[in-house]
């Protein structure tokens, strides 16, 4: 995966990414999808929290067999504790490949404790 921006990721569609159909993986787009959302909303977090995904619905409405595929995320709504974003990932010729809505968790993030 390679990131342009905190909210925009592309991953090229290698030949380990296709699954047994001939297709780009949905685990693929999906992990895309996931680390894009988790980028998109670091940087709206400071560093006295951490986040976690607590659901993500994807919806596959096509497939890429080569190329570079881009998930483009937006942050819809924050609070204290919860995120809600949403993600388009397209094919490197814009041909919509699948659309997201997750949600995450925002917690204070642990302190190791003195061993």
């Amino acid at each position: 995966m390679r990131w342009e921006s905190a909210d925009v990721v592309r991953m090229a569609v290698r030949p380990e990414l296709i699954n047994a159909a001939g297709l780009l993986s949905g685990a693929a787009t999906y992990a895309l999808v996931d680390y894009c959302m988790g980028s998109a909303l670091w940087g709206e977090t400071s560093e006295e929290k951490s986040i976690a995904t607590v659901s993500i619905s994807i919806n596959y409405v096509a497939t890429a067999t080569s190329g570079e595929v881009v998930c483009r995320t937006q942050l819809d709504r924050r609070n204290r504790r919860l995120a809600v974003l949403r993600s388009e990932v397209t094919s490197d010729d814009d041909r919509l490949i699948a659309t997201a809505i997750g949600s995450y968790t925002i917690f204070p993030r642990r302190r190791a404790e003195p061993g």
